[in-house]
């Protein structure tokens, strides 16, 4: 891509890109460029270059999970001794089509289990370094044609690196509760399948990546939200056991999960979009028709379930165990995580109608102690309401959930980073939010949609050198930083923007006061909002003009179709 040429965000030129570059790989018959293919056990794919860079689109980690594989967990590929097309993207797992999703706009399908792999053959060594992404969208959104996640960049800047995505299903095919429908008790893998793709295209990788360069046992998995959260819930589960060395978990963590009770609310909205409450009908309808009730029900959403057989009820106790202690962690979140759904519920007058009615909703789970420690902590903090109940979950949902997992995973032996991103997006009110540094991390640093601008070039390089270092060698200090492991005592802290430096125990205030707060498990939905709160009604009693407002902001909010985390 040409240096600081910015990419159009408007929802026409995305969709216009991404369409142009949708295709079908097929079978290869007859003579085809070996020095651009790699020979796997589901077959030979051939890939294209990428100006200097090798990629490889489309490769299937599993069988298609469509038919009788619907709502089960995914199977291995079969040996195939045919070669391939490996030119064009996976179609995306099936969601609402959101601006902010630029995935949600690129071919949508059942069949969505694939890779992409880039290479760079300027580097010929035979044990290179893996980083495999997971992409973020709530669990209920993106994809890897998402043009944020292309890794060309990445790899052209770091030749010893083989960069892997992979796509996995998502909301109600990735992630529903179907024991309360008929028929159900067949599907107990139901509540987390997008974790079992992903358990199956790390045993692809184990299986394959050497074909491409890549070193099977120094694989790192990184994530952001959603990925940030399934990455840091991959240690936990013991079917994951050995398939990745290291892990990077941007604005997620363990937190990012529902107990059972949490799950059934979509549940039922499954059943009556459906108008069934029967697997036989349900497992009946076709393609066309399991897409309109996603659309139907997509913005209620969903997220892995505590199950207690696939992620344990209580995902910090493996953390708290030990049993995490073999895999290097890298955690962090933003200074600003929630700023980013100021954009997604239409702007700062939907959010500021919105976000105080979630806030007194969950000021109800808290015992007396916990509502005075909140409201020390409200007090400790200046500037309007709506900025300190965004600070509030920036903390509940985000950083602490972080340093808990953190804390638990280095006193039992493990050995983790920890950083807290500061460097702003330029547009309004955004601040250092959710999914801002996705550009520099890739590299990709004219995709503006998070940053608002080209992202800052020295700090995108320094990010870069921090993750690839960690990846190689399980220590993310860079020529320039040195990043400590963190610990109890000191707590430090990398503080990620273009003066970056080393921090003790940042926001060490804040996180005294609220860490208690993290047993009551606050988790980021609006599906089930009582809005006969303190708020509403003071609204009410003010007049009918301003309660109009509120109900135009949360209906503004519905329509806008996204819940509260990526």
């Amino acid at each position: 891509m040409e240096d600081n040429k910015v990419i159009s965000n408007d929802v026409k030129d995305v969709k216009a890109r991404l369409q142009a570059s949708y295709g079908v790989n097929r079978v290869i018959e007859g003579e085809y460029d070996e020095k651009l293919s790699a020979k796997c056990h589901n077959g030979t794919f051939v890939g294209k270059m990428d100006g200097d860079v090798l990629v490889f689109r489309g490769v299937p980690f599993a069988q298609p999970p469509v038919d009788a594989l619907r709502w089960k967990a995914p199977q291995p590929t079969e040996d195939d001794d045919r070669v391939f097309e490996a030119y064009y993207n996976g179609k995306s797992p099936i969601q609402t089509e959101w601006e902010t999703e630029q995935a949600s706009y690129y071919p949508q399908g059942e069949d969505c289990l694939y890779l992409n792999i880039w290479v760079n053959p300027a580097c010929t060594d035979t044990d290179k370094t893996v980083m495999a992404f997971i992409h973020g969208g709530s669990y209920g959104w993106g994809g890897t044609a998402d043009p944020m996640y292309d890794g060309a960049n990445f790899v052209r800047n770091h030749p010893d690196i083989v960069l892997v995505t992979m796509g996995y299903r998502i909301g109600m095919m990735g992630f529903i509760d179907l024991s309360y429908l008929e028929g159900g008790e067949e599907y107990p893998d139901a509540p987390n399948l997008g974790l079992l793709d992903q358990i199956e295209a790390l045993r692809w990788i184990q299986k394959n990546i050497a074909a491409f360069g890549g070193n099977k046992d120094n694989v790192t998995v990184f994530g952001e939200s959603a990925g940030g959260g399934s990455v840091s819930l991959l240690p936990i589960i013991p079917m994951a056991k050995g398939l990745f060395r290291r892990v990077i978990a941007e604005s997620g963590s363990v937190a990012l999960t529902f107990s059972k009770e949490d799950s059934k609310y979509f549940t039922k909205r499954l059943i009556k979009a459906a108008g069934t409450d029967k697997m036989s009908e349900l497992l009946a309808m076709n393609e066309t028709q399991l897409r309109a009730i996603n659309e139907e029900i997509n913005y209620f959403n969903i997220y892995p379930m505590r199950d207690g057989r696939i992620i344990p009820l209580d995902p910090y106790a493996p953390y708290m165990k030990g049993e995490t202690a073999d895999v290097d962690i890298l955690i962090g979140t933003n200074s600003n995580e929630m700023n980013y759904w100021i954009g997604e519920v239409g702007g700062i007058v939907p959010y500021r109608l919105t976000i105080p009615v979630k806030y007194e909703n969950d000021l109800r789970l808290l015992n007396r102690e916990d509502k005075k420690r909140t409201e020390l902590f409200m007090n400790s903090l200046k500037g309007h309401s709506i900025w300190r109940m965004s600070e509030f979950y920036n903390e509940t949902m985000f950083r602490l959930p972080a340093i808990r997992q953190a804390e638990g995973h280095v006193k039992n032996g493990g050995k983790a980073y920890m950083y807290y991103w500061t460097e702003p997006s330029v547009i309004r009110f955004h601040g250092a939010c959710h999914a801002v540094e996705l550009a520099y991390v890739f590299g990709n640093r004219e995709e503006t949609l998070y940053t608002g601008q080209v992202a800052d070039e020295e700090l995108s390089r320094l990010v870069q050198e921090m993750w690839t270092n960690f990846a190689r060698t399980g220590d993310p200090s860079a020529e320039s930083h040195a990043w400590p492991v963190y610990d109890l005592e000191k707590r430090p802290t990398m503080v990620l923007n273009t003066d970056a430096r080393l921090e003790e125990d940042v926001l060490s205030k804040q996180r005294k006061l609220l860490y208690p707060l993290l047993r009551y498990q606050i988790h980021p939905s609006y599906a089930e909002l009582d809005f006969n709160v303190p708020f509403v009604r003071r609204a009410a009693a003010i007049g009918a003009a301003v309660i109009g407002a509120a109900a135009l902001g949360i209906g503004l909010l519905l329509r806008k179709k996204k819940a509260l985390c990526q």
